[in-house]
């Protein structure tokens, strides 16, 4: 009787990555090899699970719903051999990865990689070399990730754009450089229609008092919608409040770029304005306010009250009768 394969495929990020890169191999690349991998070993595969998205040095084991999937299997005697294309793909945490491999193995599952072989335990030198490879590979996320992070930083300190969707009031316009996996890269470029409710939201915010939830009831009865043709939701005013970029100012962590014109939809006094008032508001139990938070109404408290419950504005309301 043949050997009974579950395979496990693992990216760490939506995209598939780089083909060069044999420990970070898009799923496609994983499948293909742990297939040829069981046809030269005369082995079937009896059930696959990918992950999309799930960071084996973030996202511990019993978070993992796949890899829970294939333990509750492993427990069923459904499979023989848990194979994946690289043993990381199991996981990249020091301190938990290796004992999840140790469990199938106590559990008379054997674990595979098509680049690396069986892994044993069968005795001391086994587990150490286990723990090592495992320890390794937590480290090389986190050089990464540092590494990473470094780039992004650099980036945006010399004024571009670190990537992904574009903030509401610009747009993405193709640049014509390319980075070194060569990918295009995009710039930011003001989107004047969306500006100007950017220069609204903080006008009515700083100048008229107005508050997230009055500045988005405001925009959608203006007929104002947001990017997605939806109406306006008061965290997505909150978002952009909050957004340094419309100074000019890109920011990615703790990285700034200096201020560039081309990107300045208000100014830095407007938006240092706003930050206050938002300080202000959300210190408001603890510190004496002065900034309006209710300008209509005939209730001296409405809207400046809040329940003790769940944090919301208290308002008048009224049956009507006398």
């Amino acid at each position: 009787m043949k050997n009974r394969v579950c395979t496990l495929y693992r990216v760490s990020t939506d995209k598939q990555v780089d083909h060069n890169d044999k420990n970070q191999a898009d799923i496609p690349m994983q499948r293909k090899a742990c297939h040829a991998f069981c046809e030269k070993m005369g082995w079937v595969i009896v059930h696959e699970e990918q992950e999309e998205g799930v960071s084996g040095h973030k996202v511990r084991a019993e978070n993992r719903d796949k890899l829970q999937i294939i333990k509750e299997l492993a427990k069923q005697k459904k499979f023989d051999i848990l194979l994946v294309f690289m043993f990381d793909r199991i996981g990249r945490i020091a301190d938990e990865t290796p004992f999840v491999v140790e469990w199938f193995v106590k559990n008379g599952i054997e674990v595979w990689s098509t680049q690396e072989g069986e892994q044993r335990f069968d005795s001391h030198t086994d587990k150490l070399t286990n723990y090592i490879r495992f320890w390794q590979a937590d480290g090389e996320s986190e050089k990464t990730s540092i590494r990473t992070k470094t780039a992004l930083g650099q980036l945006v300190e010399g004024g571009g754009f670190k990537g992904g969707l574009a903030p509401y009031g610009y747009d993405l316009v193709k640049s014509g450089r390319f980075n070194k996996r060569k990918h295009e890269l995009y710039d930011l470029v003001v989107n004047e229609t969306e500006a100007a409710v950017v220069r609204i939201i903080f006008d009515k915010y700083v100048h008229e008092g107005f508050g997230a939830q009055r500045i988005a009831t405001y925009l959608n009865k203006q007929g104002y919608r947001a990017r997605t043709g939806k109406m306006w939701h008061h965290a997505s005013i909150r978002g952009i409040v909050c957004n340094l970029t419309y100074t000019g100012v890109l920011r990615c962590g703790e990285s700034r770029s200096q201020e560039l014109p081309h990107l300045q939809i208000i100014s830095p006094d407007l938006f240092e304005a706003a930050q206050h008032i938002r300080t202000s508001r959300a210190n408001s139990a603890e510190q004496e306010r002065h900034i309006p938070l209710n300008t209509r109404g005939n209730s001296l408290l409405a809207g400046n009250v809040y329940c003790g419950h769940c944090g919301a504005r208290l308002s008048l309301t009224t049956n009507g009768k006398a």
